[in-house]
Order: C-alpha cells, then structure tokens, then sequence
C-alpha cells in the first residue's frame, strides 16, 4: 500500500516523527497530567493535522511529496529576492531555465498577473540582446485561433495544427499522470501532444487529445520481436483517431547521434508491453535507424508511412548536424518526387531528456541556424510551399514564437515549458526517478503527487494566455496572423554600438537558387558534397 511506503520513506521522516511524537505524548497525558507535556501534544497534533492536509493537498505536488518540509520552500518564494537568489540561485551552467521564465510560466499556468512595473530589467545594452518593432498602425489582437494547415499534395487528410504544441515527450520519461494531464490539456486547448519516441501509450490515448505519433529507431509501438520495424502494427496504432500526425525522429537536440538505453531495472511490465519489448532486458534506441540506409530509402518509408496511416500527414525531425546530410535528403525528395509534409527542427540547446553533458552543450546545431539552414535549403530547391516546418528549443514566450516565426517556423513545440505547467521546478533529477514533484518518474509513491484534474487545467491555461500575448504581439507589429512576421522586424545587438536585423543575420536564399547554383557559402560546398543515394559526402 503507498501509504505504507510512504511511512518509511525518507521524504517523510518529519511527518512521520511528528505523528509519533503526537501518538506517545496522548498517551503520557493518561498517566501525567503536566502542562509541558500537554503543550507538546497540541503543537505535535497541529502539525500532524498540517502534515495531513499536506498530504492531500488538491494542488501543491511538493506539499503532498514533502508533508511539513514542502512549505519550506513557499516561506522561500516570500523572502525578498535578494535571499532568494542567495539561497536559490540557477546553475550557473546556464542550462536550466532563467527564473524569469519560469515564472512567467507559472503565472500563466494559474492564470495569475504576470505583469511587473518600472521597466525592463534585462541588459538592453548587452550583446545578444532582441527587440522586435512595433508598428504605429497597431491594431487590435486578433480573437482567431492561429492554426496551420498540416498536409502536402500526397496527404489525403491534412490536419490543422496550433502553432504551440506540446513537444515530444515519452512515457517512461515522464510518469503516467504527466502524459495524462498533458493530454486532457491538449484536448481542451485543441493543440497537440507529441507522445516521444516511447511509445503509444494508454495514457496518451485516455483523453482523446490530438496526437503526433513519433517513431523513433527502436521502433517502439510498431516493432516486431527482434526490433525491426512492423508495417501491420504501425498501422493498426496509426489508425487510432487521436493520431493525427506520424513523425519519423532522426534525431533530437538533447542528445542527437547518441541513441539511448533504458536500463533493464527500469524496463516494468508496462513498459515493455507498450514498447513491445522484453521485460527485464535493456530498451535500447539506436543511434540510426535499421529500416533504411540511404536519404532516398528514407523518403521511400516517409511515403510508406503516410500510406499506412491512412494519409494522415507524415514527416520527420532532427536535430541539423551534417549540412550535406540534409542537402543529400532534399536531393532525395527531387529525384524520389516524395516529399514530407513537414519537418521538425530541434534545436540543441533543447530536449528535456537526460544527456551527457558532451552532447547537451557541443553537439548539433542550434535551433536559429537549423531552422534557418532548413528554411532556406526548401526555398533553394523550391520546395518550401509543399512542407511545413515546425521548431523546438527552449520556447516559452510569444516572443520566443514570433523570433522563430521570423526565421521561417510555421509552428513551434515547447515541452520544459509545459513541464513548469504541470508544476516541475527544475530540480535536475529527472535521470534518478526522484523527481520531487511527479512530472519525470516512475515512483507511484511520488506520481500520485500530481494531480491530473489540477495540472491539466494548468497546461491548457499556459498555451491559451500565450496565443494571446502572441496575438497582442502581432497586433502590436500591426499584422494579423503570426506567420506574417517578417525577419527584418527584430533587431539584435551585435555590439554596444552595432545593431543588426534578422534579415541580415539571416539572409534568405532565392527561390530555386541551390538548383540554379548559389554562391552563398553556408549552401555552396555542402550541396556539392551532397548525394541522394548515401548520408556521406562525395
């Protein structure tokens, strides 16, 4: 029984002191009747009635993880800030999220004031710093919902995607209750989960939220015994309703190039049934994929894809490593005349997986240059209007998603973001399974924390209120819809005394022009060395 569990576990060691504390001063008082014993039961029996209600609290994981103790760090959040940037500072590794937007998260979660007085508080003078112009035409914020329509001319049953979606997360990476409340939001916001490289599982389908089906190398959900990839049960999961996307996972900016290994301790019975692999054995991802080996056998099993899918749109993601590598696929979609009907761009400095820190910091490439590298690779074979392009990486605000919309992103996935949604702080234990607030473990006694009619509510409230602040963003530009967003509308400092728009950080490339031949040296040599019938260079 979990509360068994918990009694001894040593998260409640207080709680459980306090309760034996209050046990044995009531029974002193039936023999001695002194008043420093009586004083010791009332205040041992206020704080197990405190430690009770923490227990079941409707709404604070930590409180009901951390009975008694969890209020420690609420006293914190009261204490003035600058205690608690003493006491509570980031990593300074830069890793984690800036505490500014975290809390702007938050906030919007709970659907709270997340507005602040006296100015900025950012180094406006700073290299790196962004500002986006406003318009003296400004209008009114649009009330219509911003959708893109998902679906090429090979797509039988496009679907009309939101523009901020939940990004790829598995289950096994993330408890049962976090998939739930993830999905019950996307249900009632109408935007979608991407369900990871883990697997379809029950929890993804619980609350009939739209789904981006992701299969990775491991083929999870649609592999036969020995790992390969399985076309019959790919389509019988393809067809469920809530799939309205399936997307092939190259790689991911967490750790691209690495694969990965769920360790056969980790490997439950649940798991391996969803997964379709062995309980007790290693649940292995390889670092490439098995059932193709070339860039146009891979636009052959995109096209196998979307036919088993029924036609749903179909696509892939990456994290942009080789330049010519993507080059060599693009020269595949001309030959092939098979092309996705949309791609995702991961950038590096994303992923909410655990990594080496090799990989998290020094490999792929980030997501401003991927995603403009991509961009501009369709325009320069002229096949940008046939593919959507959608991006990931540390995207949390409506400025986050206009910067990207800019560079050619006609959608945007967030997953830390709706993680701080469903109430992670941050804590840098998703690897240990003891994650102190439910989100990113398998520990029942710590996911019965989170609470799925609280926390969903919370992730539809953070993707609704930033549509809206990126609507009061577009009105304030003075266009209608985010995808109007032009690059030269945001400006970057390059230094204290040089400023430069996107325009010119990011130059685009003319329609047709790799075709043609292009001079542009970021395109040049890769597109030589690129080959539609291998991944290497010529």
């Amino acid at each position: 029984m979990w509360f068994v569990r918990l009694a001894f576990s040593p998260r409640f060691i207080t709680f459980s002191v306090v309760a034996l504390v209050s046990l044995t001063s009531l029974a002193m008082l039936t023999q001695y009747h002194v008043w420093w014993l009586m004083a010791l039961a009332t205040v041992a029996l206020a704080l197990l009635l405190l430690g009770l209600l923490d227990l079941f609290h409707p709404h604070h994981t930590i409180l009901r993880n951390y009975p008694l103790v969890g209020h420690a760090r609420f006293w914190s959040e009261n204490m003035r800030p600058e205690l608690r940037q003493y006491f509570f500072e980031d990593d300074k590794n830069g890793r984690p999220f800036s505490r500014d937007k975290r809390s702007v998260v938050y906030q919007r979660a709970k659907m709270q004031l997340d507005k602040r007085p006296f100015g900025s508080l950012l180094e406006i003078y700073s290299d790196g710093f962004e500002w986006i112009s406003h318009s003296i035409g400004a209008k009114l914020p649009s009330h219509a919902p911003f959708r893109v329509s998902v679906g090429g001319p090979d797509c039988l049953r496009p679907y009309s995607a939101s523009v901020l979606n939940i990004s790829g997360m598995s289950f096994g990476a993330l408890s049962a209750n976090a998939v739930r409340a993830l999905n019950r939001g996307a249900a009632a916001g109408r935007f979608a989960q991407d369900t990871g490289e883990g697997g379809l599982s029950p929890y993804h389908i619980e609350h009939g939220g739209d789904l981006i089906w992701e299969i990775g190398s491991g083929y999870f959900s649609a592999r036969t015994p020995d790992g390969a990839f399985s076309p019959e049960l790919f389509a019988r999961n393809a067809a469920l309703p809530s799939v309205k996307m399936v997307e092939l996972k190259l790689s991911q900016g967490a750790k691209p190039g690495h694969g990965g290994v769920l360790p056969a301790a980790k490997v439950s019975a649940e798991i391996a049934a969803i997964r379709g692999v062995r309980r007790g054995e290693d649940c292995i991802s390889p670092p490439s994929h098995s059932a193709f080996s070339t860039p146009i056998e891979m636009m052959c099993f995109i096209k196998q894809m979307r036919d088993l899918a029924g036609g749903k749109p179909a696509g892939f993601k990456l994290c942009v490593g080789h330049k010519w590598e993507f080059l060599a696929i693009c020269k595949a979609m001309l030959e092939t005349g098979i092309t996705p009907d949309f791609i995702v761009v991961d950038g590096k400095e994303g992923g909410t997986g655990a990594a080496p820190m090799e990989f998290m910091d020094h490999v792929g490439m980030p997501m401003r240059e991927g995603l403009s590298f991509v961009h501009n690779a369709l325009i320069g074979v002229g096949l940008r209007d046939r593919i959507k392009i959608g991006v990931a990486g540390k995207i949390t605000t409506a400025f986050d998603m206009a910067r990207m919309m800019a560079l050619g992103a006609d959608w945007c996935n967030a997953g830390r973001s709706f993680m701080f949604a469903l109430g992670c702080i941050q804590s840098l234990s998703c690897h240990t399974d003891r994650c102190p607030t439910g989100v990113a473990t398998q520990d029942p006694t710590r996911v019965r924390a989170l609470v799925v009619e609280d926390k969903w509510q919370r992730v539809a409230n953070f993707q609704r209120a930033t549509l809206q602040l990126l609507a009061e963003f577009c009105a304030a530009v003075g266009v209608e819809h985010p995808g109007e967003i032009r690059p030269e509308f945001i400006s970057c400092r390059i230094s204290k005394h040089e400023v430069q728009s996107f325009d010119q950080l990011y130059p685009s490339l003319a329609v047709g022009e790799l075709l043609a031949g292009t001079g542009d040296p970021r395109f040049e040599a890769a597109w030589r060395m690129a080959d539609a019938n291998s991944f290497r260079p010529v």
